[in-house]
């Protein structure tokens, strides 16, 4: 949006076409933008040519007085080719008015970006209110409204879950229609316990483009040269180390490895009363009934108990360090995208998720 805010610096209107909603195989996917100037200047693409044209018309309506609309084209075939979507696909574009005056909520989404944050701006696209924007953070940081504090706080879940699977996408929310347009950096993986387990699972969390970090008191065994890929190795107690690390927010996953009570418990504590997306941790069956009894000790409810996936990953008879690993972040994968990590040979139905 660097080009954007160049043409609103020198007071140039700009208008803002997203692709919002995807159908088949067009062209682009969702949360694509192209932004155009009221000087005639155009940056970027929402269909690779095929609806550029139209766009820019329409632009050019909004930015003379018009009003924000969902506009959509390759309803059908014919109506596909008639606009220049040949791919017989079809999409759906919001077109709007940029204006990033600070603390807005479309500001509030540049400052994320630039910062690393993981966030998001929910757009109302329906309705009386159609443009009201509200932006959330993972950190449970809101600025704006779309009109009702009920709809803020349906909106603001919806983010949370997107912001966990890392995408945008149109969501109904108390019977509205609400674009939830995600910037995210790495997600995090809080590796709790070094152990050998813990150097295999942040190799392969690093690779599938996570952030891996190591966290344990003991610092013997806490030596960054154990652990390669983590980003980090922190040799403290979990309260201070999650403090260290920023917080646990939306997007973190945890998981436990060490088979010590006072060391499992202390983070499992904290873990499950966080808004950490994933909890996991290592052990048999046993050793979980037992872990149980003591977080219900510890105060925690049955709620909060049932969110941690233990024994941890999925059933793939993993032997070796490596092979737990994939297990591990196999069931971490498949809970992000919504899958359940059986055979793709026994399902039915796509292979990839569609856009909503």
């Amino acid at each position: 949006m660097d080009q954007a805010r160049g043409w609103a610096a020198r007071g140039e209107g700009v208008a803002v076409a997203t692709v919002v909603g995807t159908q088949r195989s067009a062209p682009r996917p969702i949360g694509t933008r192209m932004v155009i100037g009221e000087g005639g200047g155009i940056d970027g693409s929402v269909s690779g040519g095929c609806v550029e044209g139209a766009v820019v018309e329409a632009a050019e309506a909004l930015l003379a007085g018009g009003a924000p609309q969902l506009l959509e084209y390759g309803i059908s075939d014919e109506q596909a080719w008639d606009v220049g979507l040949q791919c017989g696909g079809a999409i759906s574009v919001w077109l709007e008015r940029w204006e990033p005056s600070a603390g807005t909520p479309d500001d509030c989404l540049l400052e994320a970006a630039r910062d690393g944050r993981r966030a998001a701006v929910v757009t109302l696209l329906d309705g009386e209110r159609a443009g009201a924007k509200l932006f959330v953070d993972a950190a449970g940081e809101r600025h704006g409204t779309l009109g009702a504090d009920d709809l803020d706080a349906a909106a603001a879940a919806a983010a949370d879950t997107l912001l966990w699977e890392e995408r945008s996408a149109v969501r109904e929310v108390l019977g509205q229609a609400v674009f939830v347009d995600v910037v995210a950096p790495p997600p995090r993986l809080f590796v709790f316990g070094a152990v050998d387990y813990a150097t295999a699972l942040c190799a392969l969390a690093a690779q599938l483009g996570w952030r891996p970090f190591v966290i344990d008191p003991r610092a013997r065994f806490a030596q960054p040269e154990r652990f390669p890929a983590a980003e980090e190795v922190v040799a403290k107690w979990p309260q201070e180390a999650f403090t260290q690390l920023g917080g646990i927010d939306a997007a973190t996953a945890i998981v436990v490895l060490t088979h010590d009570p006072k060391l499992d418990d202390a983070a499992l504590e904290l873990a499950l009363r966080s808004p950490a997306a994933y909890v996991g941790a290592m052990g048999s069956r046993r050793a979980q009934e037992s872990r149980r009894e003591r977080l219900l000790a510890l105060g925690l409810g049955e709620d909060e108990l049932a969110r941690i996936a233990a024994p941890v990953g999925l059933d793939l008879g993993a032997q070796s360090a490596e092979e737990t690993a994939l297990s591990i972040m196999a069931e971490i994968v498949a809970l992000r995208r919504g899958r359940t990590g059986g055979r793709l040979r026994d399902a039915s139905g796509r292979i990839h998720a569609t856009a909503p």
